[in-house]
């Protein structure tokens, strides 16, 4: 996915996206992976919302929408200050938001901290304001809770991952308030889905 030069960052080609960026533990979820599945709420279905930024959304949306217990998600636009704004805006590096995704998610088949370990290991959240090629703080590595119980399972989570000393660099990951979600363009949802790809080429 570019990004736009008259941000004053280097042009750059398409993203990595989180669906190939330190998926080490990628392996360990290929259980919980349901190929080709579309995801429906169905009527007496208690569904939550989780929203993660991650880098470039189109991989990151691929990653979440295949897990079962996820049963939808769409990519968008949060964080930052200008309603409803276009993608060419948010490139611009001026508005403030953030590329994530938002998702409904059935948690009696998958829990939040289920959906943090998913997060944590399809991304590099050591960088600031990129992942991979991608340059902006649209690309940033955020949380977006959704209640006080998701604000401490992220900081749990995100503790933990500290001392463990998984990456030699400070977790730069934002732990904020869910604040408007901003849908992105139609083009822009389930991306890869659509040109039959489980990552963004380079």
């Amino acid at each position: 996915m570019p990004v736009v030069a008259a941000t004053g960052y280097q042009t750059l080609g398409q993203c990595e996206c989180g669906a190939q960026q330190l998926s080490s533990n990628k392996r360990d979820w290929e259980g919980r992976l349901r190929p080709g599945h579309n995801g429906s709420i169905v009527p007496g279905m208690k569904t939550e919302k989780a929203t993660f930024g991650a880098g470039c959304f189109w991989g990151v949306e691929e990653t979440f929408r295949n897990l079962k217990g996820v049963v939808s998600t769409a990519v968008g636009y949060a964080g930052g200050t200008k309603d409803n704004p276009s993608y060419e805006d948010v490139c611009t590096d001026e508005t403030g938001h953030a590329e994530v995704v938002e998702m409904e998610f059935d948690p009696s088949q998958i829990r939040y901290d289920q959906l943090l370990d998913v997060f944590w290991s399809n991304h590099n959240p050591t960088l600031l304001n990129r992942q991979g090629p991608d340059v902006g703080k649209q690309y940033r590595s955020v949380i977006f809770y959704h209640s006080s119980e998701q604000k401490a399972a992220a900081e749990s989570s995100k503790n933990e991952l500290e001392k463990s000393r998984r990456f030699n660099r400070p977790i730069v990951t934002q732990i904020e308030p869910a604040p408007r979600f901003w849908r992105a363009e139609e083009y822009h949802q389930r991306y890869l889905e659509k040109r039959g790809q489980s990552h963004c080429a380079i």
